[in-house]
């Protein structure tokens, strides 16, 4: 009888630690504050959105130079490994890599140069598989948000007579608003639209993403994409943020067996495995290439940088991040239901990354899609004041900000307002402005789409969830689209390294071997790029007529050379920067 009594009692109390958890990790029929009506989520015009996304992702790709510093420095890898002076298993740049080491996106741009025609410029061809990266993001974050909203769990409450939202429809809505959400985000448009090792990351977190959503509905796409976006994430240089991505997307499966079942344990047990395997993935091409680097931070740096980190988050993830707030805060009850959990899981992950390695807006980029989805959920729960205060906040920000970019052109091409003229020669100095009938064009028919827009939303029209974030997107479309226009002589001359280069190659003349020393890896890509230089190490001691260095290391000179050979030709700065010199020396004739 005693050991029968100690084994119900046993019994018993397993049972308890097991509905406990069930109570603390599951999801019980909680009611969802979602109250949609089917008029509510009718159909986004897909021509407008389609054309929506055409101009902010071509804008910003074509037409430019490449930009300092990053930019300017990627496509220099991507020229080392066409031209056969780098190893493609550690992409170089006058012997000096990136830590970590970033593989695929040069490898992507590298390719597209050698298989491009040959009459168009490496710096556009090199661009088109990053077009297609950002195409790729915005495309899963608009899948994973559809698959989170498909769920049960996700619904929004059913009507005693009918007439609710129907689920596809519904998830259709909620994607439609993850997308136009993370378009509005005002940190995505540079970052986005340079081709760097940022943007093939944010493309690869997005893949990952869509893969971890998109369990149980689309098993094989969802191991696909899964393996897909962490193996790339793994060689775009952040292996230990997708290991932990891989950990992050095994915790629910997990955390689903020990749940009441709302997917079948066939479906959680693929979950598992895809997990497993695409950790292991990360594991053997991190450990095979060498590619784990951590760059993890003392807690007083962490500490002494957390204003700068906390004014990066409120600009950079803007409107996304009070759209999410609000969004935890309706769906408080559901916190640990798949839709939210797994997003606001993925965020707090890359929020934690970035503040430790540094408050890093590329780091910080890799959030946005879970940030975006996270910020649709909110829609069904906005209230009528709530909605009318974000389109009358930001048809005043945008429309004011496209009136000043006129302005200022307008300043550029005829010297009034005189102001504003003077402050772009001061900020410009030696810049010349020219008309561009075609970007004027572009820029005018961009405007015109905008009032068009104002005019449709402040109007009566039928309630749709997602129309609280049309202006948003529309209009970071527009002043992204008006900068890649009007601006975009200007930006050139200030971003690019063309001037200096210009500058210095007009004193050398025929492009011949010139030493450098203390350029850095961006400075001497331009040079090799705009300035078709032979570039030497001074540390090797070559017998090339010309020496240039940058102005910071003048005192580190004399252990490599001997100054007295050298004849000072000029110190030249990058227009826009004062901080950038370099000085040109001459070799004595013996």
């Amino acid at each position: 009888c005693r050991a029968l009594q100690r084994r119900n009692s046993t019994f018993w109390g397993w049972n308890f630690g097991l509905e406990l958890v069930r109570k603390i990790i599951g999801t019980v029929n909680r009611p969802s504050p979602a109250i949609v009506s089917e008029e509510a989520v009718r159909r986004l015009p897909r021509a407008a959105l389609v054309l929506l996304c055409l101009a902010y992702v071509i804008a910003g790709f074509i037409g430019r130079e490449p930009w300092k510093s990053a930019d300017m420095m990627a496509l220099g890898h991507m020229l080392e490994l066409v031209n056969g002076t780098s190893s493609w298993l550690l992409p170089q740049v006058m012997g000096a890599s990136e830590r970590p080491p970033v593989l695929l996106p040069y490898w992507l741009g590298a390719w597209a140069i050698q298989t491009g025609p040959s009459w168009l410029s490496p710096a556009l061809v090199s661009r088109v598989p990053f077009v297609l990266l950002l195409a790729l993001a915005l495309g899963c974050t608009w899948y994973a948000t559809y698959f989170l909203a498909r769920r049960p769990e996700a619904q929004p409450v059913s009507f005693a007579f009918g007439g609710e939202a129907p689920p596809d429809d519904y998830a259709r809505a909620i994607a439609d608003g993850a997308l136009l959400a993370i378009i509005a985000c005002l940190g995505l448009a540079q970052l986005s639209h340079e081709t760097t090792p940022a943007l093939s990351q944010l493309a690869f977190a997005a893949a990952a993403f869509f893969g971890m959503s998109a369990l149980g509905y689309r098993p094989v796409a969802a191991a696909v994409f899964l393996c897909l976006g962490l193996a790339g994430l793994t060689l775009s240089g952040a292996p230990s943020l997708a290991l932990l991505l891989g950990l992050v997307h095994l915790a629910f499966p997990l955390a689903g067996l020990l749940t009441p079942a709302q997917a079948s344990r066939m479906t959680l047990w693929h979950g598992i495995g895809t997990s497993l395997t695409s950790c292991l993935l990360v594991i053997a091409l991190a450990s095979g290439l060498d590619l784990w680097h951590w760059q993890i931070r003392d807690l007083d740096a962490i500490a002494r940088d957390g204003r700068s980190f906390g004014r990066l988050l409120l600009w950079f993830t803007w409107p996304a991040w009070p759209l999410a707030l609000w969004t935890l805060w309706r769906w408080k009850r559901h916190l640990t239901a798949f839709h939210i959990g797994l997003p606001f899981a993925a965020v707090l992950l890359i929020l934690g990354a970035t503040s430790l390695s540094g408050g890093s807006d590329r780091t910080l980029l890799l959030a946005l899609p879970a940030l975006a989805a996270l910020a649709a959920f909110s829609l069904p729960t906005l209230q009528r004041s709530v909605s009318s205060f974000i389109d009358w906040f930001t048809l005043i920000f945008f429309s004011g900000s496209a009136f000043v970019i006129w302005l200022y052109w307008v300043a550029m091409q005829t010297g009034t307002p005189r102001r504003m003229a003077a402050s772009v020669a001061k900020l410009t100095p030696g810049f010349e402005p020219s008309f561009q009938f075609l970007p004027f064009l572009l820029a005018l028919g961009a405007s015109l789409a905008w009032m068009g827009l104002v005019r449709w939303r402040v109007g009566r029209h039928r309630r749709a969830i997602w129309k609280s974030l049309v202006l948003p997107a529309s209009g970071t479309t527009l002043c992204w689209l008006l900068l890649m226009t009007l601006w975009l002589p200007m930006l050139d001359f200030a971003r690019s390294y063309e001037p200096l280069v210009r500058r210095v190659s007009s004193i050398i003349g025929q492009p011949v071997c010139v030493q450098v020393h203390g350029l850095t890896p961006g400075q001497a890509a331009a040079f090799r790029y705009h300035g078709r230089l032979e570039l030497e190490l001074a540390e090797r001691q070559p017998r090339c007529p010309w020496l240039l260095v940058d102005a910071d290391d003048l005192a580190s000179l004399e252990q490599q050379t001997d100054p007295s050979r050298w004849n000072k030709r000029g110190a030249f700065r990058r227009p826009s920067d004062k901080n950038e010199d370099v000085v040109l020396f001459q070799r004595v004739t013996p």
